[in-house]
């Protein structure tokens, strides 16, 4: 069964600088569960076979012009159809007021009413992109996330490997701490992933010998950030003498994460290798890929081989046992 998200109506109301008109009980005692929005026109005129009472419905110009141009009467019932469905929100947009008789049917059946200063379709937007985040599906997994001349890593490997001394030296090179030991891993949209930190441990590194570490504290506000998407993974472990490592990248490798394909680079780790270079090199590298260009390829060609005598086999990992 899939898990069904929340976010409290307090948070909303917060991140999102809504003025409270209307509330049948404390904001956060108020929960919003739907990702979608709406514009309940149709419900005025009678249409409402579609109509679904868990998402926040807006009332803009259109909306409220229309309730306006009907007789006291027949508004009354119009806004009545939307309200004795108990929408979980109502939000007035461009900062419009209530119509009469508004106030008295949210108080009826309890649904509560916020005002918004932007226009509609602008509040709408914003407020998709915000419940995608805050209500999309997500995992947890043991790795470490950073930031890379703007790409997001996200370093996996066993315990004790050198995920924390890598994100470590990474900072110091420049680059920033998303996470560390836990990271939270959101599906915004089919192809989009947010990794971040639980509140708990946001900022902390664990180094085994030294202790806890706050990156913040130690490096500046510079050397953190809250959340980044994940563009590639890289795996670490141990050098193995009888594997035989990827030498060219022309091979695809990718894990599914969520539905979503991320692109994967092992790297061997063995005494000696400076994984921090590696892992820059290989951000870069990514980078250059999503933007058509592969080195691998293009000596390929210079070495008189086809498109055809290299496809690229594609490989899905599964980097979740370790």
């Amino acid at each position: 069964m899939q898990n069904e998200y929340s976010v409290s109506l307090e948070k909303m109301i917060e991140d999102q600088k809504f003025e409270i008109v209307y509330l049948p009980q404390e904001a956060n005692k108020i929960y919003i569960f739907s990702k979608e929005v709406s514009r309940p026109g149709l419900v005025f005129v009678g249409y409402d076979e579609f109509f679904d009472s868990k998402r926040v419905h807006f009332l803009g110009l259109n909306e409220t012009g229309y309730l306006k141009s009907l007789p006291a009467e027949a508004r009354f019932k119009a806004m009545d159809r939307l309200f004795q469905k108990r929408p979980s929100l109502v939000v007035l947009s461009r900062g419009l007021p209530c119509i009469d008789g508004m106030l008295t049917l949210a108080d009826k059946y309890e649904v509560p009413i916020v005002r918004a200063f932007t226009s509609t379709s602008s509040c709408m937007s914003q407020l998709i992109a915000y419940l995608s985040v805050e209500l999309a599906d997500r995992i947890t997994r043991h790795g470490v996330m950073v930031e890379v001349y703007g790409e997001g890593v996200l370093i996996l490997g066993g315990s004790g490997v050198g995920k924390s001394e890598t994100a470590l030296e990474l900072i110091k090179r420049g680059h920033r701490l998303i996470a560390d030991d836990a990271v939270e891993i959101r599906k915004v949209s089919s192809t989009t992933l947010l990794g971040s930190a639980p509140n708990n441990i946001r900022h902390f590194i664990e180094l085994r010998g030294v202790g806890i570490l706050n990156a913040r504290r130690l490096f500046g506000v510079g050397a953190v950030k809250m959340t980044e998407k994940i563009d590639m993974i890289v795996q670490l472990e141990p050098w193995d003498r009888e594997k035989v490592y990827e030498r060219l990248g022309l091979d695809d490798e990718y894990a599914d994460i969520l539905g979503n394909k991320v692109p994967v680079t092992v790297v061997p780790v063995k005494p000696g290798r400076n994984l921090s270079i590696i892992i820059e090199a290989a951000a870069m590298n990514n980078r250059q890929r999503k933007m058509g260009y592969n080195a691998a390829r293009e000596l390929m060609r210079k070495l008189g081989m086809s498109d055809e005598e290299f496809e690229p086999e594609q490989r899905e990992l599964d980097l979740w046992n370790d």
